[in-house]
């Protein structure tokens, strides 16, 4: 019976061990089939030889041999060149097909086309502030009638304002009168001038010296054509010499006062052409010129308003319309170009991420030039037909920044001086840069200094998803933005805890 348990135990004893053996084979087996792309194997490490060494927490700063990181207490970690790349390549972040399907990716092609300079923006028109005229008494007196007129009223020039009289002009044209039967040119010619210099019209004189009569009232008549913007004579008024009745506004040309952005007012010339179209009349076109270009830029708006004169045939630009604008800024060329929402502006410098091969994508800096309509110019740093991707580069973006891959510079950008490399003693550089940790999630509530997002975890922070208000390190990453967005976004950290460095909407899925 005791032989029978010992043998029984020793079958059992020997069943286990080929189990443990099998499992571990069939581990080892699955470790190499799931592997991560990119990552060297443990034996391929001793043989590989590292690109570079970098600290999680600061991958944006690269080291030349290992060590102890300065930032953090903790081992530098080797950079090795992705599994499927190829020598000669660009370090750069690899994502399979569905991933990328998955994110809603989309890639654009970096085209040569024509680029115009044009600047569109909005304005309202305005009365021209040049085309006035100001109708004044000449001599005291008494406001005798006053014609049917108003503020608003459109006159046409010549067209009476008020009888006047002016009880000095009678004394002063019974002497003139005398004056002409004597028959004496010389003296007929001062009396003329003395007529004049008392403020009376040439028409007024001659009718005197024709009728042999004095003309004691006077009729005040609008100079010019145009809207009447003050009358301020009543019948029965006491005038006094140089008193303001009237004030008479041209209508022969308007202004359109527009806000021009400040970014783009570098583009913009007095005598350029203008073309406008108003909500009054649709389908029609109005061309005028920049006549001027105010001095001072507002700082509620950071536009500079710029005045465009139009002609106003047949008074039917009225001042109060609204107008949409477009400013030939310059002469259209052809250029390289990529779509507007391709370009990722950190502040300092613009960023594409271009699609390389096998799924790899790669951040480079590029110089842009004038944007017109949905494109924008590339003056440097991508080649015509390369690809480059216009929707979820902001997540690519992000994952570069914590690989640590560096970006490509821009050919026209002066060559910056490299961030000084520690040594194998460990020596820390002067200024390293700040990491960003990017989630995404809904907005909640949002103002020009503050989004509230409910969000997801920030992988990079071990934080879970919460809702929580992060501060926007800039204001204008607030434009476009409303409650109820979804958005993707990065935050960097600071002593007053996470600020938004990037923001941006969502691909649908």
């Amino acid at each position: 019976m005791n032989r029978n348990k010992l043998k029984q135990a020793g079958v059992l004893v020997l069943v286990a061990a080929l189990a443990g053996s099998a499992g571990v084979w069939w581990a080892r087996r699955d470790a190499g089939a799931m592997k991560p792309t990119g990552m060297p194997a443990s034996n391929s490490s001793e043989t590989k030889k590292p690109l570079y060494w970098y600290d999680p927490m600061v991958p944006q700063q690269h080291f030349d041999a290992p060590g102890k990181s300065p930032f953090m207490d903790m081992q530098l970690v080797p950079k090795y060149a992705d599994d499927n790349s190829q020598a000669g390549d660009a370090p750069g972040v690899s994502i399979d097909g569905a991933t990328a399907q998955n994110l809603g990716m989309r890639l654009a092609t970096v085209t040569r086309g024509t680029v115009g300079s044009n600047i569109a923006a909005s304005g309202v028109l305005a009365f021209n502030e040049r085309d006035v005229a100001i109708v004044q008494a000449k001599r005291a007196g008494f406001v005798e009638r006053v014609f049917a007129r108003a503020p608003g009223d459109v006159i046409a020039a010549g067209a009476p304002l008020a009888n006047v009289l002016v009880p000095e002009w009678a004394g002063v044209q019974q002497e003139f009168l005398a004056l002409l039967s004597f028959g004496d040119p010389a003296l007929i010619k001062a009396g003329r001038t003395r007529l004049r210099l008392a403020g009376m019209s040439e028409a007024m004189i001659r009718r005197v010296e024709q009728r042999h009569q004095p003309e004691a009232v006077s009729t005040i008549t609008s100079p010019m054509g145009g809207v009447i913007q003050t009358l301020d004579v009543r019948a029965g008024m006491t005038l006094s010499p140089g008193q303001t009745l009237a004030r008479i506004n041209g209508l022969g040309t308007v202004w359109l006062d527009v806000a021009v952005p400040e970014a783009q007012t570098g583009g913009v010339r007095v005598g350029q052409h203008v073309s406008a179209i108003l909500p009054a009349y649709p389908g029609e076109s109005f061309t005028g010129k920049v006549s001027t270009i105010l001095p001072e830029a507002s700082l509620a708006t950071r536009s500079v308003r710029v005045r465009v004169e139009f002609p106003n045939r047949g008074a039917r630009l009225k001042p109060g319309m609204t107008a949409q604008v477009s400013i030939a800024a310059g002469a259209t060329q052809s250029l390289l170009r990529v779509p507007s929402e391709a370009l990722i502006r950190t502040g300092k410098r613009t960023l594409v991420m271009v699609a390389e091969k096998a799924g790899r994508y790669r951040p480079v800096e590029v110089t842009t030039g004038a944007e017109s309509g949905e494109f924008t110019a590339i003056t440097g740093g991508l080649q015509e037909g390369q690809q480059v991707v216009v929707s979820g580069q902001f997540l690519l973006d992000s994952e570069a920044s914590l690989t640590g891959l560096a970006t490509a510079p821009a050919p026209q950008i002066p060559a910056v001086a490299p961030a000084p490399q520690m040594p194998a003693t460990g020596s820390a550089p002067k200024t390293p840069a700040v990491p960003l940790h990017s989630s995404e999630g809904q907005i909640v509530e949002l103002s020009k200094t503050e989004v509230t997002i409910k969000h997801g975890p920030f992988k990079t922070l071990n934080m879970p998803g919460m809702t929580m208000s992060f501060p926007f390190a800039r204001p204008q990453l607030a434009q476009s933005l409303k409650v109820g967005d979804r958005v993707q976004f990065a935050v960097r950290e600071s002593d007053d805890g996470l600020i938004v460095e990037r923001i941006q909407k969502a691909t649908a899925p």
